[in-house]
C-alpha cells in the first residue's frame, strides 16, 4: 500500500512537473518535498488531486455501506423478479430512483454534515481531524438507528474489544458491518413479503392451465399480465416507495 501510494505521488509530480516546465529545454527537475503541516493550504497541488482522486475512487462504497440505499436497490431488485420482468425497469433506472431516494433520506444528515465539517473546514475554522469527527457523527447516528443491537454485538464480540456503555461509543469500523447485515436482513423481509401476491397469481394461473390440458404454454407468460396489472391497480410503485422511505423514519 504505501509502495503504491509513494509511486501515484511520484507520477503525478512528473506530470505536473512536465506541464509546468513544457516551455524549458532539458530534462525538468523533479522533487517531492514531506513537511509537516498545520494548514491544508500548505498541501501541494499533487497531493491535493491524490487525495481527491482517492476520495472519488471510494464514493460508490460510501454510498452503498453508509446510507439508505441497500434496503433500496435490494427491495427494488426483490421487486423486479417477483413481478417476472427480468430487464424492466432497466437497471440504470432502478439505480437512478434509488439515489435519488437516498439523497432525500439522508438529505438531514447530508445538511448535518455541510454545515458541521465542510463549510467550518473550508473557512479555515476547524481542522481535518475535527472536520472528519463532525462529518462522521450524522452517518453514525443514522446507522444506529436503524441497526439492531444483536448485529452489533456480533461484531464487537468478534473484534474482542471491551464491552461500550452505549451504542455512541462503539468504534465506526463496527457499526458499518453491523448496519449493512440489518439493512440486508430488512430487505430480505420485504422481498419475501412482495413475493407472496405474485406467487399466488403464478399458482393459481399454472392450476387452471394445468386443468385445462394446456401443459406446453409457459404459465409466467399468461401469468405476467395479471402481475402486471395487479401492480398497476394497486399503485404498487407509490405503495413500495411509501413504506420503504417510511421506514427510516
Amino acid at each position: 500500500m504505501r509502495r503504491t501510494l509513494l509511486f501515484s505521488i511520484i507520477i503525478i509530480a512528473i506530470i505536473f512537473s512536465i506541464y509546468g516546465h513544457s516551455a524549458a529545454q532539458g530534462i525538468p527537475k523533479i522533487s517531492i518535498e514531506l513537511d509537516e503541516s498545520d494548514q491544508a493550504e500548505d498541501l501541494s497541488v499533487a497531493l491535493q488531486i491524490l487525495i481527491l482522486l482517492t476520495v472519488l475512487s471510494l464514493a460508490p462504497a460510501i454510498i452503498i455501506l453508509l446510507t439508505s440505499f441497500i434496503r433500496i436497490i435490494i427491495v427494488f431488485s426483490f421487486l423486479r423478479q417477483a413481478v417476472g420482468t427480468h430487464q424492466m425497469p432497466p437497471n440504470q433506472l432502478l439505480i437512478g430512483l434509488a439515489l435519488i431516494l437516498t439523497a432525500f433520506i439522508m438529505a438531514p444528515a447530508i445538511e448535518q454534515i455541510n454545515k458541521n465539517a465542510v463549510q467550518p473546514y473550508l473557512a479555515g475554522e476547524i481542522n481535518q481531524t475535527q472536520a472528519y469527527e463532525a462529518g462522521i457523527n450524522p452517518l453514525r447516528d443514522f446507522m444506529l438507528r436503524q441497526t439492531r443491537e444483536k448485529d452489533l454485538a456480533l461484531f464487537v464480540s468478534m473484534a474482542n474489544i471491551p464491552q461500550p456503555e452505549s451504542p455512541k461509543d462503539l468504534p465506526t469500523h463496527l457499526i458499518i458491518p453491523g448496519f449493512v447485515i440489518s439493512e440486508m436482513r430488512i430487505a430480505f423481509q420485504i422481498g419475501f413479503l412482495l413475493y407472496i401476491p405474485f406467487l399466488v397469481i403464478d399458482m393459481v394461473v399454472a392450476s387452471v392451465l394445468m386443468s385445462m390440458g394446456m401443459l406446453m404454454l409457459p404459465p409466467i407468460m399468461v401469468s405476467l399480465p395479471f402481475k402486471i396489472l395487479l401492480f398497476v391497480l394497486v399503485d404498487g410503485w407509490y405503495l413500495i416507495v411509501k413504506s420503504v422511505v417510511m421506514g427510516f423514519h
